[in-house]
């Protein structure tokens, strides 16, 4: 087990609430700063005021503008940054490296204490809201969450339009300057404010830093927020659910007790189990749904929204009274049993925290979590209000179903919590099992697999992942990542996080891959039933078949025959010598052949063009450069150049030339393949256009490297990819992908080597190769294009 948290909790002499978290274990820092404001607290004359103010402050100061300014701090630093603006709260979070996080807490600081705010700068950003809010109204699920929440009280917020656009925004007239000013001051004041931050350094030390950035913050005490209205006001009625596979339960609660996101998390938690005997068990092997899963929509005042969403087998009014006659039947069986799960809750909430990385930690105390823990009496109000009678929707008409032969029966603890070591003989190594020293044995290991397939099978692939859904929950409750995908004519199989229960993790995995359950067999060829991703999404979901030539040729229902034709080759970093044994132990249930991975090729000149067919509206695009060859010089020329582009390519695309919200750069990894990869979604640039954007960018290449310090940006760069100083799993997937590219165990030495020998003539002379329309490239969009 990881070392345990420890915690301080104080107040600033200005009113600011700090909570402190230290984890020697922690390799980055994170800030996480929690306003207790939010879209539900603007006046109904300005829509979208909350949501607008928070992207105004990302805009810079006078102190830290342009490059300086926090995101293109954190982007440079090789961390990440972000906000959300929610009901009755904004969040504000980032996470970097140790050296650099008092700068960026400097700039979180200095943001939002002193925004810019100029007229100008609101009218760019208005425009980025306003693409935003174009995107959010034709995407399926917004309109569906929309129609759902019809029920609810017209009076209440969250029937509300929150997102803000063009016209909810009347910048230039004063009325609404007014507004945004005191909205401003009223609650961007420390008493509004809680700041989290978490790190592997003393307790003192973080409240040093806070101290000296929380200051920044006008002194002020908390605003008591005017209570919502009634959720509901009429009684329901019957709603027609747009997705015919699609069902929802909706639960309208009102007047619970202090300690309800508590109880509301408890019950998320075993509603979505899927051991035998729970609710999500019983549905699939009665043939009536493909998954559920319950979320907290909302949560303020003693009101909660609690929806249950579920994928149902067949949609047929039947089948649609049948589960929702089973929702009932084992929430009313919960509330008289649950008592017994308290203990094993506190277990899975302990070990969350304990394996938890900095920028959890701080999100998870910037909440300021109730220190009195679960309450008894918050699990039982809440389950008293999980009736029929609190539905947003009114139930069809449809004979009763008889739930009385429905043997419920509360979870096992979770296996992988309490682990013990068993002994075992001394295993012999397979070969195409490749044990790195890269990372040290500190606790955590990091396993990959991944099986050569004679020609794709993306059905089989589908079924083997949902077949390992419910391990990869209990996995991830213990500490263990569990993940199977599948891209080109590859499977890969990833078993990341605690080194002690690991083995048997994958001792499961590998079982259920080899002889899923007669469930999921029976599920095999069954349509996918999921909701259709935004453009952008699906293209990066697809962009590793299409890199890698993906064809579909035969596919069969024939596991073992597939697994018989199979190669495989594997990976493994951070691992003692004993937990080696116990994973060379399971590893001997890998199906297929072993046998080492075959490189990369080089990738062919010219341009390539493909389409991922989307029915939106708007145009998605990426563009995936691949290094000239696999060589590491190559490598660290190409992450250089996404090191320097990040930050301009969002101002250049977004900012300036408000082409769309989607837009993002970086250097990107495929099987081992590394590239530089551009994406945006526009609701108005057409394909071509987004194309010619992007060359124009590369172009002005040459103009970002004569004007960088490259001493400076090689360091951070270094700085960066210094696996000693990375959270474990970014580093094990670094390892990982430099292992499919054929790099032996001396490639991160070898890596920094080439990017400390980096000179700016042959920089200029790659950034021309790169611009020439020769340039190996792949365009990927839901558009045809040019070429």
């Amino acid at each position: 087990m990881p070392n345990p948290i420890s915690q301080r909790s104080l107040t600033l002499p200005n009113g600011l609430n700090v909570v402190l978290v230290s984890a020697p274990r922690l390799k980055r820092c994170a800030a996480a700063l929690r306003v207790a404001a939010g879209s539900h607290n603007v006046s109904t004359r300005w829509p979208g005021l909350a949501h607008f103010l928070e992207h105004l402050f990302f805009l810079g100061t006078e102190r830290f503008a342009d490059d300086e300014k926090l995101m293109a701090f954190v982007q440079r630093h090789g961390g990440q940054v972000n906000a959300s603006t929610r009901e009755r709260t904004t969040d504000f979070f980032f996470e970097l490296p140790r050296a650099v996080f008092p700068d960026g807490l400097e700039r979180l600081c200095e943001m939002l204490a002193h925004p810019r705010m100029t007229i100008a700068d609101q009218l760019r950003e208005r425009e980025v809201l306003h693409a935003e809010f174009i995107a959010w109204s034709r995407d399926d699920a917004s309109r569906d969450l929309l129609k759902r929440l019809q029920p609810l009280s017209a009076l209440h917020p969250l029937r509300g339009f929150h997102a803000g656009n063009r016209f909810s925004l009347p910048v230039p007239r004063q009325a609404f300057q007014d507004a945004l000013q005191d909205f401003y001051q009223r609650f961007y004041q420390a008493g509004q404010m809680t700041l989290s931050l978490a790190g592997r350094q003393s307790l003192n030390e973080l409240e040093q830093l806070a101290t000296q950035f929380g200051g920044y913050f006008a002194q002020g005490i908390r605003v008591e927020q005017q209570r919502p209205p009634a959720l509901l006001t009429d009684a329901p009625k019957p709603i027609a659910e747009p997705d015919h596979r699609r069902m929802h339960l909706t639960f309208a609660c009102e007047g619970l007790p202090a300690g309800q996101e508590q109880a509301a998390a408890f019950l998320r938690t075993w509603m979505n189990d899927g051991q035998p005997g729970g609710l999500v068990a019983e549905l699939r092997d009665r043939g009536l749904i493909e998954s559920l899963k319950a979320e907290v929509m909302y949560e303020f005042g003693g009101q909660a929204v609690i929806d249950t969403e579920v994928a149902l087998a067949a949609k047929t009014p039947e089948a649609s009274s049948r589960v929702s006659a089973m929702v009932f039947s084992w929430l009313a069986f919960f509330k008289f049993h649950y008592r017994p799960l308290l203990e094993e809750y506190a277990r899975l909430e302990q070990r969350r925290l304990a394996v938890s990385s900095a920028l959890s930690l701080a999100r998870y105390f910037s909440a300021e979590p109730d220190e009195a823990g679960l309450s008894i009496d918050a699990v039982d109000a809440l389950l008293n209000k999980l009736t029929p009678s609190t539905l947003l929707q009114a139930e069809a008409e449809s004979p009763p179903y008889d739930t009385s032969n429905v043997g419920w029966r509360l979870p096992e603890p979770n296996p992988f919590l309490k682990m013990t070591t068993p002994a075992t003989a001394p295993t012999s190594h397979l070969p195409a099992l490749t044990f790195s020293d890269a990372l040290s044995d500190n606790g955590e290991a990091a396993l990959y697999l991944r099986w050569a397939l004679a020609t794709a099978q993306p059905t089989l692939a589908r079924m083997l992942e949902e077949s390992l859904k419910p391990l990869a929950a209990q996995a991830n409750q213990a500490g263990v990542t569990l993940a199977f995908s599948s891209y080109g004519r590859f499977w890969q199989l990833k078993v990341s996080g605690l080194t002690e229960p690991l083995p048997a993790v994958l001792e499961q995995a590998l079982s259920l891959l080899v002889q899923p359950d007669a469930q999921t067999l029976a599920r095999y060829s069954a349509p996918a039933n999921e909701p259709a991703l935004i453009p952008i999404r699906q293209l990066l979901k697809t962009l590793p078949d299409h890199y890698l030539n993906n064809s579909v040729t035969e596919q069969t229902d024939n596991l073992q025959r597939v697994w018989a034709e199979t190669s495989w080759t594997g990976f493994a970093t951070g691992f003692t010598p004993s937990a080696r044994n116990l994973l060379s132990h399971a590893a001997r249930l890998i199906p297929g052949l072993p046998e080492l991975p075959a490189h990369a090729t080089t990738p062919a000149s010219g341009t390539r063009w493909e389409i991922e067919p989307s029915e939106s509206s708007e145009t998605g695009l990426l563009i995936f450069y691949p290094t000239p060859s696999h060589s590491l010089d190559d490598e660290a020329t190409w992450r250089l150049f996404a090191h320097l582009m990040q930050a301009p390519f969002y101002q250049r695309l977004r900012v300036e030339l408000q082409l769309g919200y989607a837009v993002f750069s970086g250097f990107q990894q495929i099987a081992g393949h590394g590239g530089l990869l551009f994406g945006v979604q526009s609701p108005s640039a057409s394909a071509e256009q987004l194309v010619a954007h992007v060359e124009a960018f590369i172009k002005s290449l040459p103009t970002l490297i004569n004007a960088a310090d490259l001493p400076a940006q090689v360091k951070i760069l270094q700085d960066q990819l210094e696996t000693a100083d990375m959270e474990h799993p970014q580093a094990a997937e670094l390892l990982w992908h430099a292992y499919l590219a054929g790099h032996g165990s001396d490639y991160g030495a070898r890596l920094q080597h080439s990017l400390a020998h980096l000179q700016q003539a042959a920089l200029l002379e790659a950034a021309h190769r790169l611009a020439h329309p020769d340039s190996a490239r792949l365009c990927l969009s839901n558009r045809p294009g040019p070429f």
